[in-house]
């Protein structure tokens, strides 16, 4: 399951830099699956979805710091626990349960995130 942020977040941006996905950032701010990854060129998503690396895509919120579902594993195969709800202050970093993953998917995203075989 990934992780989202809550519209408590106070913007504090004490979970952005710990993310070892580089999948969180600031309100408005446009994101690419490179950003902190291995990923680079057209990627392809294993169902006739590709898509630039490289392009930057829309922000998923323009009023608070945002999870991009894509790049969160939880922190699985880096730390114990997701490490954006251990520093968050408001405990607004919470699982998203529109997004339910197994930590084997997890583990999954995470090798082919950082290209790891």
């Amino acid at each position: 399951m990934a992780i989202k942020i809550t519209d408590e977040c106070i913007n504090c941006g004490a979970c952005e830099p710990e993310c070892p996905n580089t999948a969180i950032y600031d309100a408005g701010v446009p994101w690419k699956y490179a950003d902190g990854t291995a990923l680079e060129g057209l990627i392809d998503f294993g169902d006739g979805k590709s898509i630039d690396a490289g392009a930057s895509q829309e922000p998923v919120s323009d009023e608070i710091y945002y999870i991009v579902t894509d790049k969160c594993t939880e922190c699985k195969g880096f730390h114990d626990e997701p490490q954006c709800a251990a520093v968050c202050p408001v405990d607004c970093c919470v699982d998203d349960e529109d997004n339910v993953e197994t930590e084997e998917e997890l583990l999954a995203k995470k090798a082919w995130l950082h290209k790891e075989s």
